[in-house]
């Protein structure tokens, strides 16, 4: 794998799926170990790529944005610097920012001098193409700026321009493949040319190229036939993504345990890039293929909030709605050689596996990350330049700031879809999604306080219902507590557990 620096990672590579009835699960290991992890279920297919012919349903004029109805539940987002206005009036204010596979183009005129409500109209219908799935309560975000990702290439339609993938280091190779590009490339079209093309041959890229563009007219036959808000086109499932996406020639193989999907995965790379048909392996053992290969101790480790390092220090991880904090602490390693040399040391250490962490979790965002306070600047000079080199790894786009005077690293990383752990986890109904709950001795002054109230009221005799780990706290440590209300109010107070009562709640019945 290359990466934006260009530096060459030659670690082994495979891809695992896992295909049930259910649910597709993609693993992508390098040196045996999980760095990327994708989860697609039947019921909540991703949206991403689908293309939709949407109807504006609402301007936001303070926010520079609208919302547009493409037939889902909620209304997706779309963000003026999202729209794209006339191309040839405003190619002189196109700027391009291209990082790994992708090149956006905002149009800094639309974006500066044009309003969202000169651009579009209530009830106006809009082609669109889904960037971002919906996370959280927030609809899909779309932008009218459409791509077409084929194996090799990505079909910019009404965008006269030729990108190429950053990951491809070898400057030689990068001027080869924009000549094709240019050569192949029809008026009217732009080109990304995609990490996957390298050492590609014209014949490969024409072919690519030739099926984007037949697509594309097949898309734009359906919208003059549909009324919005209706569906124009649906990117390839997981499994197909995998191999379109994930697949390059550094992966060595890719294994898959469902003999079905096996079976459609060799038909597809048979049709389209046949170079590639020997990597695909059907995997035959009795042991589940995850388990296997390690991965469920993997995603099982990724979904802890604590993640111990080799030398006894930790890290604790802490996903909020604007943003995901990560704290790094020494935890049981002393070290040898002072204390500016085990932090140095827990700190180097810990870059590592955060960077792996952010990369398998997907976390996405603004991303804060607390390491251990360092003295030198030397020193925090080596674990800045340590984690910006662990990084490169990441194919998300990733921006990093220089480390603070308090020993912080700001960063945002590109979110697409939701994290792993929102994926796979929801809020424990228990708590509330707080990860804590009173304590029983605060639930005991609080009953304390409630039956004081009652019993100012004249009544007699009272029943409290709690939890066992309140009921018993009330009944024995406390019980002085309720002699002194007893006796001040002239009131009897009786205590029963039950264990179906959540921890926080307590009952109260007065006679």
């Amino acid at each position: 794998m290359v990466a934006a620096s260009g530096k060459e990672y030659n670690m082994v590579s495979e891809i695992l799926i896992n295909a049930t009835h259910e649910e597709i699960r993609v693993a992508l290991l390098e040196g045996g170990q999980v760095v990327e992890f994708y989860i697609e279920r039947k019921r909540d297919a991703s949206l991403v790529g689908n293309i939709y012919m949407g109807k504006v349903v609402k301007i936001l004029p303070g926010m520079q944005s609208a919302f547009i109805d493409i037939g889902l539940e909620r209304a997706a987002f779309l963000y003026v610097a999202d729209i794209r206005a006339d191309i040839e009036e405003y190619a002189p204010f196109l700027e391009e920012e291209e990082k790994g596979d992708s090149v956006e183009f905002i149009s800094r005129k639309a974006r500066s001098d044009l309003a969202i409500e000169d651009l579009l109209q209530s009830g106006q219908e809009i082609l669109v193409h889904v960037s971002k799935d919906p996370i959280g309560s927030k609809g899909a975000r779309v932008t009218s700026y459409i791509t077409l990702p084929g194996r090799y290439l990505v079909l910019m339609p009404n965008v006269e321009h030729v990108g190429i993938s950053r990951r491809i280091a070898d400057e030689q190779e990068r001027m080869r493949l924009k000549a094709i590009a240019e050569t192949i490339k029809p008026k009217g079209y732009g080109l990304i040319i995609r990490t996957a093309s390298e050492r590609c041959s014209e014949e490969e890229l024409k072919k690519d190229l030739d099926f984007l563009i037949l697509l594309w007219e097949n898309i734009q036959r359906k919208k003059e036939k549909v009324t919005a808000p209706s569906l124009l086109y649906s990117d390839l499932d997981l499994v197909f993504r995998s191999v379109r996406d994930l697949l390059t020639q550094d992966v060595e193989r890719l294994v898959i345990d469902s003999a079905e999907e096996y079976e459609r995965i060799k038909e597809f790379v048979k049709t389209y890039f046949p170079k590639l048909l020997d990597k695909i392996v059907f995997y035959e053992g009795q042991e589940s293929i995850f388990d296997a290969f390690g991965v469920e101790l993997d995603i099982s480790r990724a979904l802890g909030r604590r993640v111990w390092l080799k030398s006894g220090g930790y890290i604790v991880t802490d996903q909020t709605e604007a943003m995901t904090v990560i704290d790094v602490n020494t935890g049981k390693f002393v070290g040898k050689d002072g204390l500016e040399d085990t932090i140095l040391k827990t700190n180097l250490e810990a870059v590592k596996e955060i960077a792996y962490q952010i990369r398998l979790r997907n976390l996405g965002g603004i991303i804060i990350v607390d390491f251990i306070d360092m003295e030198k600047l030397e020193n925090r000079g080596k674990v800045f330049n340590a984690f910006v080199e662990a990084m490169k790894k990441d194919r998300a786009k990733n921006t990093i700031l220089h480390i603070s005077e308090l020993g912080l690293i700001q960063m945002t990383r590109k979110r697409v879809r939701e994290s792993l752990g929102r994926t796979l986890c929801e809020p424990c109904p228990y708590c509330e999604g707080k990860g804590f709950v009173k304590s029983p001795r605060t639930l005991c002054y609080e009953i304390f306080r409630d039956i004081s109230k009652l019993a100012v009221h004249g009544s007699e005799k009272i029943i409290i219902t709690a939890h066992p780990s309140v009921a018993e706290l009330l009944s024995d440590e406390e019980r002085l507590g309720l002699e002194d209300i007893e006796n001040r109010y002239g009131i009897k107070v009786i205590i029963k557990e039950s264990n179906i009562l959540h921890q926080e709640k307590y009952e109260i019945n007065s006679l």
